[in-house]
C-alpha cells in the first residue's frame, strides 16, 4: 500500500517525480531561466527527449504543477549543494557566550579561551562579556586588559566586530570567526585513533604446539589404540 505523504525519516529526494513519474495532464515548463507556458504532459516529455534531459517536477502543489527541463543528476546537484550552503548560513547565525570577570584566574581564562576556538572552529559567533561586580568598577582598566589578553589569544581564529565597549557594569563585544582558509587549525581537537581490524574466529588457525599427532594403525578387533592388546592372558 502506497503512503500518501512522505515518511519522516525519508529524503525529498526520493519523492521527486520524473519523466513517466508525473501524473498532471498540463503542466507549467520552465527550461533555465525561460518560461516555456502551460503544455500537455506528452508535449513536454517530447520537449525533454529532443534536449537530451529529464522533465522534473519542482513545484508540484502548483496548478499546474511546475517542471523544469535538466538533468536529474545535475538537479540533484545543485539542490544538495543549497541545501549544505543553507546549513552553513544557519551555523553561522549561532552565538555563543562566554562570560569573564576582571579577577579571573589564568587557568580559568585559558579555558574560556578554548571554548571560544572550538565555538570559532565551528564557524559561530563569540559574544565575550566581562561583568564587573561591587567596587570592580573602580578599576575598568583591569577588565580591558583581561578582554585583551583573550582577544591575543584568539586572534588566530576570530577577529572583533568592534572594539569592546563599557555597557552599564561590563564589556562586551563580538567576536566573528575567520574564513577556513586563514583560520588557523583548531589545536584542541580530538582526532580519533584508528581502531584495530577485529579479528576473524573463523579465519583464526589453532595455536601450534609443535606436537604432531600419531594416528596408529587399528588393531583386528576393530579398535584403534586397544588397551587389552599388551595383556597376558594365561
Amino acid at each position: 500500500m502506497s503512503r500518501p505523504f512522505p515518511s519522516r525519516h525519508s529524503s525529498s529526494d526520493s519523492f521527486l517525480r520524473v519523466n513517466g513519474k508525473i501524473r498532471a495532464r498540463e503542466v507549467r515548463v520552465v527550461m533555465g531561466e525561460k518560461q516555456l507556458g502551460v503544455i500537455s504532459l506528452n508535449e513536454a516529455l517530447s520537449l525533454a527527449r529532443q534536449h537530451a534531459v529529464d522533465l522534473v517536477e519542482i513545484a508540484p502543489n502548483a496548478v499546474p504543477p511546475v517542471c523544469r527541463l535538466v538533468e536529474i543528476g545535475k538537479f540533484r546537484y545543485e539542490k544538495a549543494k543549497k541545501e549544505k550552503d543553507s546549513k552553513k548560513h544557519q551555523h553561522a547565525s549561532m552565538v555563543k557566550e562566554v562570560q569573564l570577570s576582571p579577577r579571573i584566574d589564568p587557568h580559568d581564562l585559558g579555558i574560556k579561551v578554548q571554548h571560544a576556538i572550538g565555538f570559532l572552529c565551528e564557524d559561530m559567533k563569540v559574544k565575550v562579556a566581562l561583568k564587573f561586580r561591587g567596587r570592580e568598577m573602580a578599576h575598568q582598566e583591569f577588565g580591558f586588559e583581561v578582554i585583551k589578553k583573550f582577544l591575543e589569544a584568539i586572534a588566530p581564529f576570530g577577529h572583533p566586530d568592534f572594539q569592546p565597549k563599557l555597557i552599564g557594569r561590563g564589556i562586551n563585544v563580538m567576536i566573528s570567526p575567520l574564513p577556513r582558509a586563514k583560520r588557523a587549525k583548531n589545536p584542541y581537537a580530538v582526532e580519533e585513533a584508528p581502531q584495530p581490524a577485529a579479528a576473524n574466529n573463523h579465519s583464526a588457525k589453532p595455536p601450534q604446539t609443535g606436537k604432531v599427532p600419531v594416528m596408529t594403525e587399528p588393531s583386528p578387533d576393530g579398535f584403534a589404540n586397544n588397551p587389552f592388546d599388551k595383556i597376558e592372558v594365561k
